[in-house]
């Protein structure tokens, strides 16, 4: 875990600046003028900007296409899980499925179960107007640095519910079956290409 951190420590550092700063220059743009009805549409355009210049290129397209973000659960053991949602499968032991304005899942990813509901909220205090709600992509960027950050305080911190509390499992489960399809199609995507710059290069030995 000490390694683990100190490895993502200048990743998670990077987000947070980057996020401070968009949303100080967010808030500071919503302060001024009267109520703008575009306002919301371009807030999550640049929420979702930010969310792109913070996580991996992989986790992005999986936002983009899904509409939500996976992290791996980072407790290894049952001394260091409270909440006793670690499998004794291979693998990885659990992860997190990212709702935008939804309660956090936690799964095992080797069976599918569905573990528990986190319920988290990060408002947005900045909106002189309408809803307090941060936009979507900025409420996944909050969910995404707090859990790669330090995971065993939010899950304590959190409301815990059994699946179905919020979210309908089928639902989840559906979403599980097509993050198994887009990520197989991107395996088979990868290796195609691969293949065809061996080629590429062995036409080219051979001119």
């Amino acid at each position: 875990m000490v390694l683990l951190w100190e490895l993502m420590r200048p990743t998670l550092a990077r987000a947070r600046v980057a996020a401070q700063r968009m949303w100080s220059q967010r808030g500071a743009s919503q302060g001024a003028g009267g109520y703008d009805p575009g306002r919301e549409r371009r807030a999550e355009q640049r929420a979702r900007a930010l969310l792109r210049s913070c996580v991996e290129e992989q986790d992005w397209e999986m936002y983009r296409d899904l509409g939500f973000l996976r992290v791996w659960g980072a407790l290894g053991d049952r001394e260091g899980d409270p909440e006793g949602i670690v499998s004794r499968a291979g693998g990885h032991a659990y992860a997190f499925l990212i709702y935008p304005h939804k309660p956090i899942v936690a799964y095992v990813p080797e069976t599918g179960e569905l573990l528990n509901e986190y319920c988290v909220a990060f408002p947005d205090h900045s909106k002189p107007y309408g809803s307090s709600r941060l936009p979507h992509s900025d409420d996944v960027l909050a969910k995404w640095m707090a859990l790669t950050a330090d995971e065993r305080h939010l899950i304590g911190e959190a409301n815990m519910h059994l699946p179905g509390r919020q979210i309908d499992p089928e639902r989840v489960r559906r979403d599980l079956a097509r993050l198994a399809r887009w990520e197989s199609q991107r395996e088979r995507g990868a290796k195609f290409a691969h293949r065809a710059k061996v080629a590429r290069q062995g036409d080219v030995r051979a001119a």
